[in-house]
């Protein structure tokens, strides 16, 4: 399944700079001026792990297929974006349909490059977006709360159930809380707060901007940032953009370690998003490895082995008998599904099986 996020920021942060290097392609435009992404540019990037390669070279694989990140690049918001400043609500609602925000902040000086604010400040460029998205989810929930109470008045069970999700949504927003505040009671509350698609329900990554000399250590803006979305629970990573679009263009990845560790790093800022958006949405990996294929698949985590089957395809689910589960250290260890077999490590899991991270698994099914 991957997951997919939004970058979004103000103007002039590096936003499409920093899209065109973690997804390697030009696509979208840079340029010392606002609103030069016009349209949400959409990139996919494989998902690098070391552990497909072991895989292939255990079962002699065709092939690798790594999981997929998307990235959506959203156009520059504004102060006043939710009452149709800069450009508006359209961009407001490519937001809604990711998974998760990367918001970009800038954390560098340079007299040569505008700031849309004036000034640099991450934390309250951080403050005017978050306003504007609640603003946005404020107004339209006070809209659809209307209808809702009409139908729970009436005996609706379904509105009644949504009542009292929206309630203590739109009082948050009312108090100046993002909706992730509200925590659901239970899964079903989570599937209709979900289901609402508001834009400050989202988890949010921040991603501070540096320049290069700060790129290993972080400045004083990274460490008001990283104060910041530690009081939230959000999640904060350093990069800069300008050493991101280096690496890109070095197509070996030796090379690019090289480069890295001569400017103290270890990992490229995309690894470094990835595992950050990760641990923010719950998500683990599982694998499937064969002949023709080592084939790594996003899960999250207290998946059970039903709906994992499912996301490799829908009759695996519905004519699930059982999995066939080998953890990834025993299926190294064993240099494979036979000898980990023959040493009594390949399990046999039924319906309630738990998928663990690093899982190789085979399903049975019958449709």
């Amino acid at each position: 399944m991957g997951f997919n996020c939004g970058i979004i920021g103000l103007p002039n942060v590096g936003k499409s700079t920093l899209f065109n290097a973690l997804t390697s392609t030009v696509n979208a435009q840079a340029a010392n001026y606002p609103f030069c992404t016009i349209e949400p540019n959409i990139g996919r990037v494989a998902v690098p792990d070391e552990r497909l390669v072991k895989l292939k070279e255990i079962d002699k694989s065709e092939k690798i297929v790594p999981t997929q990140l998307e990235f959506v690049d959203i156009a520059g918001l504004v102060r006043g974006a939710s009452k149709g400043e800069g450009l508006g609500n359209q961009f407001l609602a490519n937001i809604r349909e990711v998974d998760a925000i990367v918001h970009v902040l800038r954390c560098f000086d340079n007299p040569d490059v505008v700031h849309v604010e004036g000034s640099v400040d991450p934390v309250r460029d951080a403050a005017t977006i978050e306003t504007e998205l609640m603003l946005a989810d404020l107004e339209s929930l006070e809209k659809r709360i209307v209808g809702v109470a009409k139908k729970a008045q009436s005996g609706d069970k379904e509105s009644k159930l949504l009542l009292t999700v929206m309630e203590p949504v739109l009082k948050a927003l009312q108090e100046g809380k993002p909706a992730r505040t509200v925590r659901p009671t239970d899964v079903e509350q989570e599937k209709l707060l979900n289901s609402m698609y508001l834009l400050t329900s989202k988890p949010i990554l921040y991603v501070c901007n540096v320049e290069e000399a700060s790129a290993a250590t972080g400045n004083e803006y990274t460490k008001r940032v990283a104060q910041m979305a530690e009081k939230e629970g959000n999640q904060c990573v350093v990069i800069s953009a300008n050493i991101e679009a280096e690496v890109a263009q070095l197509t070996d990845p030796e090379e690019q370690k090289e480069f890295l560790q001569t400017l103290g790093l270890t990992q490229t800022g995309l690894g470094r998003i990835i595992d950050a958006g990760y641990q923010l949405l719950g998500l683990e990996t599982f694998f499937t490895s064969g002949p023709k294929e080592a084939h790594a698949w996003t899960m999250k985590k207290g998946t059970l082995a039903p709906q994992a089957a499912g996301i490799i395809h829908t009759d695996f689910e519905r004519g699930f008998i059982r999995a066939e589960i080998i953890s990834y250290q025993d299926y190294v260890r064993f240099n494979g599904e036979v000898g980990a077999r023959e040493n009594g490590k390949l399990r046999q899991e039924g319906k309630g099986y738990i998928m663990q991270d690093g899982d190789v698994a085979h399903f049975l099914f019958n449709v």
